[in-house]
This record gives structure tokens, sequence and C-alpha cells, in this order.
């Protein structure tokens, strides 16, 4: 069966931005993608979609989240990495930085807690024996 031309299924986008058909029904979801649906009711894409999944997977891949995605709609369909940044996709990012901050200062603090008990416990020796 030949595809329409400009348009893409699920199976090969996902294939072609190296997610999965999951993912894609998720910001789907999340309204940061649209599909339509062919008559046998598979979702179509259009063919730009490329550029927004990969978009998209590159703003999560920084520490985004779907939520904080949406702020950055307007400039999906570019390169978003090349933007120049907008007042409130620099806020986001800002919040975002500081909520990661704060979980890896938290994991730091509970790998010293742990390191320091295993020193305790084990005379000095933090590594498995062999």
């Amino acid at each position: 069966m030949a595809r329409e031309v400009g348009r893409v299924r699920i199976g090969e986008l996902a294939e072609t931005t190296g997610t999965t058909a999951r993912a894609l029904r998720h910001y789907e979801q999340a309204g940061l993608i649209s599909s339509e649906r062919a008559p046998n009711g598979y979702r179509v894409y259009d063919e730009r979609a490329v550029v927004r999944v990969r978009n998209i997977r590159y703003l999560l891949a920084s520490g985004l989240t779907l939520d904080d995605v949406r702020v950055f709609l307007p400039c999906l369909d570019g390169d978003v990495a090349a933007a120049p940044p907008s007042g409130e996709g620099l806020r986001v990012a800002f919040e975002r930085l500081a909520v990661l901050n704060e979980r890896i200062a938290a994991q730091t603090a509970a790998r010293d807690r742990l390191e320091a008990a295993l020193r305790r416990t084990t005379g000095g020796r933090i590594r498995p024996a062999a």
C-alpha cells in the first residue's frame, strides 16, 4: 500500500524520529502534535511532524517536562535549539534548572549518607568485596 505524499503513519514517524508509537500518542494526548485518521483508522501525520517530534525530544532530553515543552509550541516547527529564547521559555528553563539542581543536591546528600554508613560499617571500605 502506497502512503499519501506528505503523510506518514505513526510507525514511520516513530522510526524516523527515534521514538516509539507510544511516545507519539503521549505527545498527541499532551497537545504537542496532531494526527488525522486514515480511512483504515491508522493515525497519519504531516511529514513536518518529524521536525516537531525531534524538537520535543531535544527539549525533553534537556530536562524539560511535557508541560514545560508546551511553552515552546510556537517554535517547535523550526530549529528550536538555534531560535532566540522567549522570556517565557527562559522562565520555564530557569525554573526547571532549579528543580533539577534541588534533585541533584538531594541525591548527592543521600549518596553521601550511604557512603558514610558504609565506611562506618566496613572499616572504611566502600567497594564491594570481589
